[in-house]
């Protein structure tokens, strides 16, 4: 009888010996299977150069939690700082939004924000469904306007509860200006980052520049300090140190390339995203590793083929993105043209940007270009 008892406890330790080694072990596999690490996807550009619209190719992506610019409160709470010093701080809060840590926030906003403190809040389309706000799906494509009319009554820790939810995290930043500075993100086995580097035409940024100077006249003290801003080679000043640091940034990412940069940084002119929007979306959605719905290739050729000619520098609506991209060589004089090219010479020669080498021949390529478009 004793013996009986002794096979049968033996029997079912045999069992569940056989159960805990079997199936737990597939249980927690299955279970990373349904949950993998995020995509971390900064877009490093610089003022004016179709960051904003870039940007938004991703925030409307439903998988894509998106923020413009978080380190914009970095530079207004330290404005007296140089941008070069300003850079470790950028760093580790663009880490910690990656992380979903918004507890960043709280050195640069008061203790009472909200979600609608937050820099341009309002264009993040995850800022503006479930979790962080509850009038719109995550499958909608919202426009900023509709967003911060509904959605701004919301708490700030609405912004760390939608980000957990996301597959992916997508920064759009134009707060640094050497990639080396972000080699220890790149190394960090907690992330896995992709860096997007957009240009764009130096002298479509000046002209664009010229339009809100106002606006950017802190930004632009913090890059150059307040004395080279001043007078008429101050705006040349500035676009020379940005040019300047799209050759190093360029050079690190594409040239120099260390092993832990392979397939993380991709280079993207803006002029080839307006001239084939479809086809430059897709590159980066691959890159990105996010898949292309078609009411996202719709939303991108319909906000890209309007009749719109982009009169609000930083509002992203309907456009004719190719001639609005290209307006620069009617309006911008030779004289100036000559300045940025002067200051910007190595950028354009890496970057592929032709020289325009007189005033005819500005005005044939002018013609040319009007030909082409009608």
């Amino acid at each position: 009888m004793v013996k009986s008892r002794r096979v049968h406890v033996l029997l079912i330790l045999v069992v569940l010996s056989f159960l805990l080694i079997h199936f737990l072990p597939c249980s927690n596999n299955a279970h990373m299977e349904e949950k993998p690490s995020p995509v971390h996807i900064l877009i490093l550009s610089s003022w004016r150069s179709g960051s904003s619209f870039t940007g938004q190719i991703f925030s409307q992506h439903p998988s894509v939690f998106y923020l413009m610019e978080p380190a914009w409160h970095v530079w207004v709470k330290m404005y007296q700082n140089s941008a070069k010093v300003l850079h470790m701080a950028v760093r580790d809060l663009v880490r910690s939004v990656f992380l979903c840590d918004m507890s960043v926030f709280d050195a640069y906003m008061s203790s009472q924000k909200k979600k609608s403190d937050l820099f341009q809040w309002e264009t993040s389309r995850a800022l503006c469904s479930p979790p962080a706000c509850d009038s719109f799906s995550r499958s909608d494509i919202i426009t900023a306007g509709n967003c911060k009319t509904i959605c701004g009554k919301y708490p700030f820790s609405k912004v760390e509860e939608a980000c957990k939810t996301y597959s992916h995290v997508a920064i759009k930043e134009v707060r640094f200006f050497d990639l080396k500075v972000l080699y220890p993100l790149l190394t960090d086995p907690s992330l896995n980052l992709k860096i997007i580097h957009l240009v764009r035409d130096p002298r479509a940024v000046f002209r664009s520049r010229e339009n809100t100077m106002a606006d950017l006249k802190r930004d632009s003290n913090i890059v150059v300090g307040s004395q080279r801003t001043q007078g008429k080679m101050g705006p040349y000043n500035t676009m020379q140190v940005i040019c300047k640091s799209h050759v190093e940034i360029y050079k690190a990412g594409s040239q120099a390339t260390p092993s832990f940069l392979k397939d993380r940084y991709l280079l993207v002119r803006y002029e080839d995203i307006v001239r084939d929007p479809l086809a430059k979306a897709a590159q980066m959605y691959r890159f990105a590793e996010l898949h292309f719905t078609p009411e996202l290739q719709k939303w991108v050729h319909n906000i890209t083929h309007g009749k719109g000619h982009g009169a609000q520098a930083f509002d992203i609506g309907s456009r004719d993105a190719l001639r609005v991209s290209q307006a620069w060589r009617k309006t911008l004089p030779f004289q100036k043209i000559e300045k940025v090219q002067n200051v910007c010479k190595d950028a354009m020669d890496l970057l592929g940007y032709r020289l325009i080498q007189s005033e005819e021949e500005q005005k044939n390529m002018l013609l040319d270009l009007l030909f082409a478009q009608n």
